[in-house]
């Protein structure tokens, strides 16, 4: 495994190859150390969240991509629940482009926004759990900023998404199925 590939590196990824072994990587990493966290692993979850964001967003590969690799920094750093989003963001921004990343960066917000606007929505234990250690529910003006951002809104679609993405045995195809849209997305990251 290259040094990218191992935990607790988190240089970027240089190639759809590489970013593939990654993504291969996850099957079995769970988003906590002792699997106590959510029902499915990395991989499940990654494959289920870019399955929903293609059925929904057809047209959006960036946004569905942004689905497949936005908790690799569970992979990349171990037990980093606050940074996990920055870290899989700063790995993938040279590959996939600077919105792919900025999606997978503000998922995480997109949570702690959710909760502000939407105080009645049921997070999955582990993500209730995990939204203190990320700065806990936003107060109104910074949800009024996040709101205003150009990405809100589709940072808020790959966040339903995400929580939506964590069922045992759904079967959504395989990770080699997403290596064409990688290869696309990678020909002209923006």
């Amino acid at each position: 495994m290259e040094l990218s590939s191992r935990p607790g590196h988190d240089r970027p990824v240089r190639s759809v190859d590489e970013l593939m072994e990654l993504l291969h990587a996850c099957r079995g990493a769970w988003d906590t150390p002792d699997r106590s966290g959510d029902p499915v692993d990395l991989h499940d979850h990654a494959l289920q969240t870019a399955h929903l964001l293609r059925r929904s967003h057809p047209a959006d590969k960036e946004l569905q991509l942004a689905g497949l690799v936005h908790d690799l920094g569970h992979l990349l750093r171990p037990g980093d629940d606050a940074g996990h989003a920055d870290t899989a963001a700063r790995a993938v921004r040279p590959l996939l482009g600077a919105r792919v990343a900025r999606l997978v960066r503000l998922h995480v917000p997109a949570k702690r926004y959710l909760a502000a606007v939407e105080p009645d929505r049921t997070l999955s234990p582990q993500s209730a759990l995990t939204l203190r250690a990320q700065g806990g529910v936003m107060g109104p003006e910074e949800a009024a900023a996040f709101a205003r951002d150009p990405l809100a809104e589709d940072a808020v679609i790959l966040r339903q998404a995400d929580d939506a993405g964590k069922a045992v045995g759904l079967d959504v195809g395989v990770m080699e199925d997403w290596r064409p849209v990688l290869e696309l997305v990678a020909q002209y990251p923006n």
